[in-house]
């Protein structure tokens, strides 16, 4: 059925056949309903396509979904969606389900103070500051490499080219992170669990680097983060210790959650 023949039930059916679809990216339509700001039953009468929306309802329900009119002609599998490979119908029920379950509470917002030794100088270690954050539903990290890192390998050291940026996915006992500085060509996967602590801020975990195998530099270390959240004085003095740090100068948590007399195994 060509689409200058499409009765309005082929339409409605269409577009509840999409938005169902579109849904179960969503582990509950009840919770999905209040972020739309449409009425519960009036969302299930459009999945049921017994009902279709007002326009401005219909601009809404694309914007969020970031989909185009064609919501209404077309399976969601051939709609483009701009700048989702994880979220996009081939991988959202595998690479996306961990990035879209992510809640607030398992890993919060805000700054995060992070330790781990250098990949470049074993004797060395990595103090850095990022920012954890959240936009439609998906959870963002954000941050800069420290300058002596660049230098050591020959790098500039502006802003714009140490600066890092990845997205974050949850798992069923932790965080996943996948990082890379503007226009790279390498990235690195980042893994950690929260551990027991007085203030329950800190997690554990390694960092790899998807770079080959050579005599003179690691590709997978231990690492630790510290939820910071937006609290002005921790956030500034973290950033005034950001760049490299010998053992005895690492927080004494952080040392010790580091195991920094055992191999990484």
């Amino acid at each position: 059925m060509t689409s200058h023949t499409r009765s309005p039930a082929d339409l409605r059916n269409m577009f509840g056949a999409n938005l169902r679809q579109l849904s179960r990216q969503y582990p509950s339509i009840s919770e999905l309903s209040r972020q739309l700001g449409i009425n519960r039953t009036q969302f299930n009468r459009y999945l049921s396509g017994e009902s279709f929306p007002r326009p401005d309802v219909l601009d809404r329900i694309c914007q969020f979904f970031e989909v185009d009119a064609r919501i209404l002609l077309d399976p969601v599998e051939k709609l483009s969606k701009t700048g989702q490979v994880i979220n996009g119908a081939f991988l959202a029920d595998f690479l996306g389900r961990g990035v879209l379950q992510l809640r607030e509470e398992f890993f919060p917002s805000g700054f995060y103070r992070f330790t781990r030794r250098s990949f470049i100088n074993d004797e060395k270690f990595v103090i850095g500051l990022v920012y954890v954050f959240r936009d439609a539903g998906v959870t963002y990290i954000k941050g800069f490499e420290a300058k002596e890192a660049m230098r050591s390998q020959g790098l500039p050291d502006s802003p714009g080219v140490r600066e890092f940026r990845g997205y974050i996915s949850g798992h069923e006992d932790g965080v996943a992170f996948v990082i890379a500085r503007r226009n790279a060509m390498t990235y690195s996967f980042n893994y950690l669990a929260r551990v027991a602590s007085l203030e329950n801020n800190f997690w554990s975990g390694y960092v790899a680097r998807t770079v080959r195998e050579n005599e003179t530099g690691e590709r997978v270390t231990r690492m630790v983060y510290e939820h910071l959240g937006r609290d002005t004085k921790q956030v500034l003095a973290a950033a005034r210790s950001a760049g490299f740090a010998n053992e005895a100068e690492l927080l004494p948590f952080h040392q010790r959650l580091l195991h920094t007399g055992q191999p990484f195994c």
